[in-house]
């Protein structure tokens, strides 16, 4: 059997990582030519001794007299090239787990160079949706593949579908650490109350999303592109739990879920190995030990981000480009600030609305108008924040 040659786009970052990890356990099946970092140079340099790619790269550049000799074996680039190379590399699937606008150009470069593409970068989606798929569907129906667990999980039961047309996504959410606060007390909430998820351990920037529910918002978008549905079929339920991954209810009513435990490395795997299924090397799922499932409604009123996110996908043009820009800024802000300084929780949030307010409708038929949008709405929001 072939081996699958891969190349990870965000090697170092959680999503990358663990793809390193199930890449590893069966070695028989993969073989890495590819990985970038974008400045996490002493971990690229060991995922790089250890899977001796044809190619690897950081995007924040260094001299190459600096790069250890042991790792001369392999092609090195430096900046914003490194994802490029990576993604139309001699390779069969491109894995996109780069935080940020570069997802979206990256995407669209696998898709050119016909490469599958396992997707992990929310904004490709919620900014240069119509673009991916239509680039997409010019591959084939699976040439993109998700990777997020929520979308993963929806992917997974619509494989049972036969045909039948969706009548909703449930798409699930922890609910964060400020599931059970106060509207006041969520937007009074600092950076590091914030960054106290109740179940997993992520990165900055998506740990503060997963408090806003700005996560959720930007899944929300996403589902729409994926799956073809309406706003109005996509219902977040917050499942604190995190054991119903998320699911799809069909014209009789009858609603397929995808269960595990909260364990990233089943989407990875799965998206790498499809439609075969690997052992992951993680724990099973015990549902003797399952002590019960609950499941809430969002409340939008402390959570104004899922509001934002269903007015976004109605106006359409560049609306969730123009969410997710002004939102990374926001964020970006707050993770920067001092802790004398008086940034809160509740700026996000008025930053986002008052910034597609300002914003108004644009196009986004060209990557060149997503990037445009991009750029007028982080320059909203940064005068906002200022």
């Amino acid at each position: 059997m072939n081996k699958r040659r891969l190349a990870i786009l965000g090697s170092t970052g959680s999503i990358g990582t663990q793809a390193c990890q199930v890449a590893q356990l069966h070695q028989d099946r993969f073989e890495v030519v590819a990985l970038t970092a974008y400045a996490s140079r002493d971990k690229l340099f060991e995922q790089v001794r250890t899977f001796r790619p044809k190619l690897a790269g950081l995007v924040k550049p260094i001299p190459m007299d600096e790069i250890p000799e042991d790792l001369h074996f392999c092609e090195w680039v430096f900046g914003p090239e490194a994802l490029t190379l990576a993604a139309q590399c001699d390779c069969d699937d491109v894995l996109v787990s780069v935080v940020g606008m570069v997802g979206l150009s990256s995407v669209l470069t696998a898709l050119r160079h016909h490469k599958r593409v396992l997707l992990a970068n929310k904004e490709a989606l919620v900014a240069g949706g119509h673009l991916v798929m239509e680039a997409a569907a010019r591959e084939g129906e699976n040439y993109r593949l998700p990777v997020d667990s929520e979308h993963s999980a929806i992917f997974q039961c619509l494989e049972g579908a036969a045909g039948n047309p969706v009548s909703h996504i449930a798409l699930t959410c922890s609910g964060g650490p400020f599931r059970t606060w106060e509207k006041d007390a969520i937007r009074a909430a600092t950076r590091a109350q914030a960054l106290k998820h109740p179940n997993w351990v992520m990165g900055q920037k998506i740990t503060i999303d997963s408090a806003t529910l700005f996560n959720k918002a930007l899944e929300m978008i996403e589902a729409k592109w994926l799956f073809n549905v309406a706003p109005e079929q996509i219902d977040v339920i917050v499942h604190p739990q995190s054991v119903i991954h998320s699911g799809v209810e069909f014209a009789d009513g009858a609603l397929i879920a995808q269960l595990g435990t909260p364990d990233m490395r089943l989407p990875i795997l799965y998206a790498m190995t499809y439609p075969e299924r690997l052992p992951t090397g993680g724990e099973r799922l015990d549902l003797f030990k399952l002590q019960g499932l609950t499941f809430e409604r969002p409340d939008e009123e402390r959570f104004p981000s899922i509001r934002l996110s269903r007015e976004c996908m109605l106006a359409g043009g560049a609306a969730g480009c123009v969410l997710n820009a002004a939102n990374e800024v926001a964020v970006g802000k707050l993770l920067q600030c001092g802790e004398q300084e008086m940034m809160n929780v509740g700026r996000i949030f008025d930053t986002v609305e008052e910034t597609l307010q300002r914003v108004g409708h644009l196009k986004a038929d060209t990557l060149e108008d997503v990037l445009e949008a991009d750029r007028r709405a982080r320059e909203v929001a940064a005068s906002l924040l200022n």
